[in-house]
């Protein structure tokens, strides 16, 4: 059986296509069919179930999906024994919720980048959980602590988020003092119906019924706040990448979230992904601390409560 083969295997059943493995391997896709047919021969067994959303494993395939894994994590962990604990190199990719995919892991990532040039680090930012068993990505930073599957968790660090508007919003409106001045005032948030995790949930910390301009991600909220549309919950450590957004009713309104670090279970054994994982977390507390510790600095002049 050639490694090779198991390789385009492995990355059809975690992209669910054809068209998604070959943008992962950089072939085309009628490369990719060719070689899992070939391989279906070899094995004398049907590997896939075409479906009208793509490419299911089989039974044959399911039970072949472990031993594909171990032999890709054999190749990884041979790799490591004869290249040393010297230079992470090779491809990474970390899924991430959108603000720390935004305004945490950019400089974190160029670091890493710095230390290691032949290091291939991708950034995946989307506003929902990642599959890790589907391996769409390497390790994944979450915003809650998953309850089941073959995982490795960490917890990260904790964050802060406060109330915050555009200082020429906060102008244009009367003075924010207590909870009921909120009133009237526009606010901003996810859409309800796409809250992926409780965690994110942060409209009920206002008091706020409503919110009339929302959105999926956290990016484009803090955007809508910047450029004074309205009030929002926005994270502390985005706040100096937005000039003129001040906190208010901090004393009232103050929240306090983790982050964690998901990998999975099989990758313990694997020096390149420890290491990986501890620059990671380095980063990112050392980031956060220093971004908030910004907001600190500015005192009282950041707030308006």
């Amino acid at each position: 059986m050639d490694w090779d083969d198991l390789r385009i295997f492995l990355a059809v059943a975690r992209a669910d296509s054809l068209s998604g493995a070959s943008r992962r391997l950089a072939i085309d896709a009628s490369t990719v069919g060719r070689r899992i047919a070939r391989l279906e021969q070899v094995l004398g067994a049907k590997l896939f179930v075409k479906t009208p959303q793509g490419y299911a494993l089989a039974p044959e395939g399911e039970r072949l999906l472990p031993h594909a894994e171990a032999a890709e994590a054999a190749l990884s962990d041979a790799r490591e024994a004869l290249s040393g604990p010297g230079d992470l190199t090779g491809q990474i990719r970390i899924g991430a919720p959108d603000g720390c995919a935004n305004y945490l892991l950019p400089q974190i990532c160029a670091r890493l980048c710095e230390d290691h040039p032949g290091l291939e680090i991708q950034i995946v930012a989307l506003p929902r959980v990642f599959n890790l068993s589907r391996r769409e990505a390497d390790m994944a930073i979450a915003v809650s602590q998953p309850q089941a599957g073959r995982l490795v968790v960490q917890r990260l660090t904790d964050y802060q988020l406060h109330l915050a508007g555009h200082e020429d919003y906060l102008r244009r409106h009367p003075p924010i003092l207590t909870r009921e001045d909120l009133r009237g005032h526009r606010m901003i948030g996810y859409i309800p119906d796409m809250i992926f995790d409780r965690e994110l949930d942060y409209l009920t910390e206002t008091g706020a019924d409503w919110a009339q301009l929302t959105s999926n991600s956290v990016s484009v909220q803090m955007q809508a706040v910047r450029t004074g549309a309205g009030l929002g919950i926005v994270h502390d450590f985005a706040i100096p990448f937005c000039p003129g957004v001040r906190r208010v009713l901090t004393d009232a309104i103050s929240l306090t979230r983790s982050f964690w670090l998901i990998r999975h279970a099989d990758d313990r054994r694997s020096q390149r992904m420890n290491r990986i994982a501890d620059a990671l977390a380095q980063g990112i507390r050392a980031e956060v601390a220093r971004l908030q510790g910004l907001i600190t600095l500015e005192g009282p002049s950041q707030e308006r409560a």
